[in-house]
């Protein structure tokens, strides 16, 4: 895959949507391409995170460990962002991703990903911005279902 694409496919991330095209460059050319199979994990829940993942073709699953078993919680497509969470801060993987289809990555390590923001602080800035319209979307969402959950305790009997 050629250098522009990979641009190309970073600036299809809302993360990354306002960055200047020559830091990406710089963040495209220090990523690494990888391949998965179907079937094939991609990063463990539980293990700590040293890259994200651009699935530029391909699906993959995110699935969830629960007391009552692995959950499927969605599946992510071409141009999407996987593992963002950890090249931000260190917590351990929140999820197991696996290839649902043959998946064709960019790895992007967490030491690029700091060296870059270090250099050029308003790209720090930037990816603050989408997390925080993130968060904010997240939060919504988790209030809709705490109201729904909330009105079903008060019909219980």
């Amino acid at each position: 895959m050629s250098l522009q694409r990979d641009l190309e496919a970073l600036r299809a991330i809302p993360l990354f949507a306002k960055v200047e095209p020559a830091r990406l460059k710089l963040l495209a050319f220090t990523s690494e391409h990888i391949d998965y199979e179907p079937g094939e994990i991609v990063c463990r829940q539980g293990e700590p995170g040293d890259a994200a993942y651009i699935l530029l073709e391909g699906s993959a699953d995110v699935l969830v460990d629960t007391p009552s078993g692995r959950v499927k919680v969605a599946t992510l497509g071409k141009n999407e962002i996987v593992g963002e969470i950890a090249i931000l801060c260190d917590v351990p993987r929140t999820a197991t991703v696996v290839a649902a289809t043959r998946l064709h990555t960019l790895k992007i390590a967490k030491d690029g990903f700091l060296n870059l923001v270090t250099q050029f602080p308003h790209v720090a800035v930037e990816i603050m911005s989408e997390l925080a319209a993130r968060l904010h979307a997240t939060t919504q969402r988790l209030t809709q279902v705490s109201l729904r959950l909330a009105e079903l305790e008060s019909r219980r009997p």
